[in-house]
């Protein structure tokens, strides 16, 4: 498979342009993926200039292409400020992307379990080494526990009767693929929206598997520390969970959206949006990525 097949990068030109790179900068993409928003931020660095990318699916480190401004680095974004410490960056960063879609190559690879269109083991791990899959937790949960991940990462109305289901077919042959796992939730899937609730299923086990929530909040939490005063964050969203977290801590400083004021009653927020909407694909590119069909870019910049 050949770079380009990998992943297309959404909002590519747009994301270039929010991060405003200067060519003696030090950047940082914490979602290398098929290395479309890496290649083209290298690309425009000059002496003295620095990107680091960070990917836990090692697959997307061996494929990382070579530029002598660029170092791929295998780990979770999660982590960001212990990379950031041992390269001695820390404060010093112009710029960070967050990419947070799943790459192209994870949904059309079967063995990785993360598509419903065609069957393979019911993994989901952005990282393969990682020790719980989707069908652990299928088969461990309870139907609390798969009640309150359906309805809050999956946002289904009907997350308590496909906990039930899943937690009744247990008793037989269990779900291990992800064939089995579309067969077992069929019965709760409206017929006229059956992609869309097929995909919030799918997506609300890939988020519980890879912990993708705790690890924004941890990334969005350092990535004030990592920048330096006016450096960049730009983060690519997919859906409402992760854009109203992105939203709310480029707004206020929090995830939780609350404002937090100081002894003169003004803002405390470590960071300033730039623009007050997100930026969306347009009508061409929707249509050459329908995959792009749900990305909002939005940016914010570090207040001094």
């Amino acid at each position: 498979m050949n770079q380009e097949v990998y992943h297309i990068p959404a909002l590519l030109p747009q994301t270039i342009a929010a991060l405003d790179i200067r060519p003696g900068g030090i950047y940082i993409d914490v979602t290398l993926g098929g290395g479309g928003h890496s290649r083209a931020i290298a690309s425009l660095l000059g002496d003295g200039g620095r990107l680091y990318s960070l990917d836990q699916d090692r697959d997307a480190i061996a494929r990382a292409f070579a530029d002598p401004h660029f170092t791929p680095v295998h780990g979770n974004f999660r982590y960001l400020e212990n990379y950031t410490d041992y390269f001695g960056i820390t404060g010093n960063v112009d710029g960070i992307l967050g990419d947070l879609g799943v790459s192209f190559h994870h949904f059309d690879d079967a063995s990785r379990g993360f598509s419903f269109r065609a069957d393979g083991p019911l993994d989901m791990r952005m990282n393969p080494s990682a020790s719980r899959t989707a069908a652990d937790i299928v088969a461990t949960a309870d139907v609390d526990e798969l009640t309150s991940l359906f309805r809050i990462y999956g946002e289904l109305k009907q997350a308590r009767k496909i906990a039930q289901t899943l937690v009744s077919a247990r008793q037989g042959a269990g779900i291990a693929t992800t064939g089995a796992l579309v067969e077992a939730v069929s019965r709760h899937i409206s017929p006229a929206k059956e992609k869309k609730e097929l995909a919030q299923v799918f997506q609300a086990l890939r988020i519980a598997v890879n912990g993708e929530m705790e690890a924004l909040e941890s990334f969005l939490d350092q990535s004030v520390r990592v920048l330096r005063p006016g450096g960049r964050l730009a983060v690519i969203t997919y859906h409402s969970l992760e854009d109203r977290m992105v939203k709310n801590f480029m707004r206020t400083g929090r995830i939780d959206g609350e404002v937090e004021k100081d002894l003169f009653g003004r803002s405390s927020s470590p960071m300033k949006p730039i623009g007050s909407k997100p930026v969306v694909p347009d009508e061409a590119e929707i249509e050459s990525n329908p995959r792009s069909r749900s990305a909002k870019l939005r940016v914010a910049e570090k207040v001094n």
